[in-house]
């Protein structure tokens, strides 16, 4: 049989594909990879990633940690690397158990502001919800660049796919939980559902080509669904991360703990279908956060430490609790034991579907 010479766009291992096969799947690494029309068939080529790179595009701003650019108008540059492969049938795991959770953790590798500790902070975050909190093993859905699985490498198909997972028949009593380490941007708001004007947004691994993915479409996926009685938590560690899930109210507390509700609500109903959906972000809308060598030795996010050592520390905590004892660990980090990014302080936030007395509010997860 004739046959031409390929490579998976997963590993780079190059295949002997058959004249006019669609798509080839690698002996190697599993994944599916699209094949290119043959030259001269009157089909454009689909674009690689060394081929469709477009000169002037800025990168990310050449600071370290979790730097996300302020320009509306943000193009990055092309990753350096084999674009992962195109899914076309996502075929999300059957959901499991009362207790569900989605980590995302991406590091950008090969770019020139690759992160450290984002793909830490996911493994940190499993064993957390697994060996601590019970969650089971199968019901934890992690998508990063190390996943043997094309379906759980984090692009934006992949994420879009397990977001929808999360809630799958979700019933009343279920606790689900978003977690995500990686890049944020701020993109302008054209829907004016905005107090600040812009929206924040989620840079998958294949944003450059792509996109993002805006908090609308979060909302949209994971708490406009929830129904009453379940609870959904999202732990957002990074920039520009106030309001990721476009939840309704956001809390602004000081750090003797007097706290108020701001009302985030303009033109559209941002809350969920009768039950709660509560975030914590690593810092406000305008602030930047970082990674941080302080609590470990190796990188690790600042918010995804300090949340999971202020709930294996402090029992029959409240959300005020936590977010204070949070601020603190971050806080102390900041005057000296080596946190990268801002020299403004980072400033973790609550928001969440409804309002409530967050001294009185107790933890569940």
């Amino acid at each position: 049989m004739d046959s031409r010479r390929c490579k998976c766009q997963w590993c780079g291992m190059k295949i002997a594909a058959p004249i006019g096969a669609q798509t080839i799947t690698c002996p190697r690494c599993q994944s599916v990879t699209q094949l290119q029309p043959a030259r001269n068939n009157g089909f454009a080529n689909f674009p690689t990633a060394n081929n469709n790179m477009s000169p002037g595009f800025p990168a990310f701003p050449s600071r370290p940690g979790r730097m996300s650019p302020n320009a509306n108008n943000f193009q990055p540059q092309q990753f350096n690397r084999p674009m992962s492969p195109q899914i076309n049938n996502i075929r999300p795991p059957a959901v499991h158990g009362r207790k569900r959770a989605v980590l995302c953790g991406i590091n950008y590798r090969g770019h020139p502001k690759s992160l450290k500790g984002s793909i830490n902070d996911v493994l940190s975050m499993r064993y957390f919800l697994v060996e601590k909190l019970g969650f089971p093993n199968a019901s934890v859905v992690v998508l990063t660049e190390d996943e043997k699985d094309p379906y759980k490498y984090p692009t934006k198909a992949n994420i879009r796919s397990a977001l929808r997972w999360l809630v799958q028949g979700c019933q009343p009593g279920d606790s689900l939980v978003f977690h995500y380490s990686g890049h944020g941007t701020r993109v302008r708001d054209h829907d004016g559902d905005e107090i600040d004007g812009h929206d924040e947004s989620l840079c998958p691994v294949d944003f450059e080509t792509e996109g993002r993915i805006l908090d609308d479409e979060i909302n949209n996926t994971i708490v406009r669904p929830l129904p009453r009685g379940a609870t959904l938590h999202g732990i957002i560690d990074t920039c520009f991360s106030g309001t990721f899930l476009d939840l309704p109210f956001l809390c602004r507390i000081n750090r003797a703990g007097y706290f108020m509700w701001e009302d985030h609500r303009i033109r559209s109903y941002k809350g969920t279908n009768g039950g709660i959906a509560i975030s914590i972000s690593a810092c406000d809308d305008h602030q930047n956060s970082g990674d941080t060598t302080a609590f470990t030795g190796f990188p690790t996010g600042a918010l995804t430490y300090s949340f999971i050592q202020t709930l294996e520390q402090e029992t029959k905590l409240t959300y005020g609790r936590l977010l204070m004892s949070m601020q603190k660990k971050i806080h102390e980090a900041q005057k000296g034991l080596g946190l990268n990014g801002e020299n403004e302080t980072q400033e973790p936030q609550l928001s969440s579907s409804e309002q409530f007395d967050i001294h009185s509010k107790m933890v569940a997860i």
